[in-house]
């Protein structure tokens, strides 16, 4: 069955609200695009609802299929959320209360996991409870009896010395739940890095269905930004147009993961110009700007040419520029396969690029639930070599920012040596990578008055 065809079932039972747009994925970024409709608190809570409804009955079946484990816990705190445990709360389950325990069980033979919820307050009806305080008041004890009658020979626990996805268990709370356990269930636990990392990278149809809109939101606010209305040169900071974006997302109630970053590239000065920059004619404005909305991360890099009076385009140099970018993003979204490491996609693109005679610096990385997401690297700006963080397995239906950057030298500025550095989001679907919005091939023109 399609993505398209699995999206609209998955649809079909969710009750009547508003939604936000349902974009299909494009290879060409509309310049300026439209904002498109946003919705209300409560009927993004249906969303969010709908969404986590079918990964828990989609994705957690074949997480703890693919990593071979028959129980999953997880502990958070009120405060101290398990990264993985933040992502399946309910809408209106803003903490963990108190202390929640999650618990996923696999029976096997064909039936269905078992979600269960040791804690005193329920969660959307998504977790069957499974302690009553007044018949065990000690929540450890009627989490090591719940263990016990299942007798599982895997129980992953979420500690991990390489991935913090995977390490969401505190020191304290994991003293008190193995000392609750028998010895010989002690002996069964394992790490839960493998399917916390499943659990997060994986997007599902109906996700996939709303992602390209929500990167359209956030490539709106974006143009904003980069459009005379905000940039007056001569008058207009960087941090001006950086808070301009706070302020604006603030007024339309969407988060933003990180601060915004704006810098200028300008002839003659060698390196980025930020913070209480005046922006000028003839400057090429870099941002660095990623929203959060319906739970899902953008992350995406622009670049814009702020027009010298009596010009009307860019020069043909820092066009050329934001070419030789665009070519190293091909080199990366073709080296995509799956079961390589992202350490072998950062190999193979760097070597596409460079046998093009082109400078890369790569550091591309998976999307979703966190802006810098769960699952392998492919490079980092200051490490273009292989990295244990790149070690990971590429696996199909994840969601990566393609982030590099191109160093090219610009004749019109006496042959200075610029940074392009790009940023777009896309989806690997197994087979190809397919752009949610599309990607910047046009610099964006900002006019001098």
């Amino acid at each position: 069955m399609s993505l398209v065809a699995l999206a609209a079932l998955a649809w079909a039972s969710v009750a009547q609200a508003a939604e936000p747009p349902r974009l299909p994925m494009a290879e060409t970024e509309v310049a300026h695009p439209a904002l498109p409709p946003i919705l209300s608190p409560r009927d993004r809570a249906t969303v969010v609802d709908a969404i986590l409804a079918d990964r828990l009955d989609r994705v957690i079946p074949q997480v703890m299929q693919a990593h071979q484990i028959d129980m999953w816990v997880l502990v958070a705190r009120e405060y101290l959320e398990d990264p993985v445990v933040a992502t399946m709360l309910d809408a209106k389950s803003l903490r963990a209360r108190r202390r929640t325990i999650l618990v996923f069980y696999n029976p096997g033979g064909g039936k269905p996991v078992e979600r269960l919820t040791v804690s005193r307050y329920g969660l959307g009806g998504l977790f069957q409870p499974a302690w009553n305080p007044d018949v065990e008041p000690d929540q450890w004890k009627a989490l090591a009896q719940l263990i016990a009658a299942r007798n599982p020979q895997k129980i992953a626990l979420n500690v991990s010395s390489k991935s913090a996805f995977g390490d969401g268990l505190t020191k304290s709370q994991h003293d008190e739940l193995v000392a609750a356990l028998t010895p010989q269930l002690r002996e069964r636990i394992v790490s839960g890095e493998g399917p916390s990392i499943s659990w997060l990278e994986t997007r599902t149809p109906m996700e996939m269905q709303l992602y390209p809109g929500i990167l359209r939101l956030a490539h709106a606010v974006l143009g904003e930004g980069h459009s005379a209305k905000v940039v007056k040169p001569g008058v207009t900071t960087t941090d001006d147009v950086a808070w301009f974006y706070r302020a604006r997302l603030s007024e339309l109630g969407v988060d933003t993961w990180f601060h915004p970053s704006v810098g200028v590239h300008r002839q003659g000065v060698k390196d980025l110009l930020s913070g209480d920059t005046v922006i000028q004619p003839g400057d090429l404005i870099w941002t660095d700007f990623g929203i959060t909305y319906l739970r899902l991360n953008t992350d995406t890099q622009h670049l814009a040419y702020v027009l010298k009076p009596g010009e009307t385009d860019a020069p043909a140099g820092l066009k050329a520029g934001l070419a030789a970018a665009n070519r190293i993003q091909d080199a990366v979204t073709g080296a995509f396969q799956v079961g390589i490491s992202g350490n072998d996609i950062l190999a193979a693109a760097r070597k596409t690029a460079m046998d093009q005679g082109l400078k890369p610096s790569i550091y591309s990385h998976p999307l979703g639930y966190h802006g810098h997401g769960a699952g392998p690297a492919i490079g980092f700006w200051d490490n273009q070599n292989p990295d244990p963080r790149g070690a990971g397995r590429v696996n199909p239906g994840t969601v990566w920012s393609i982030e590099l950057s191109a160093f090219a030298p610009v004749p019109e500025w006496g042959g200075q040596e610029v940074q392009f550095r790009t940023e777009e989001d896309a989806f690997y679907d197994g087979k190809t990578v397919r752009y949610l919005d599309g990607r910047q091939t046009s610099l964006t023109l900002i006019p001098s008055k």
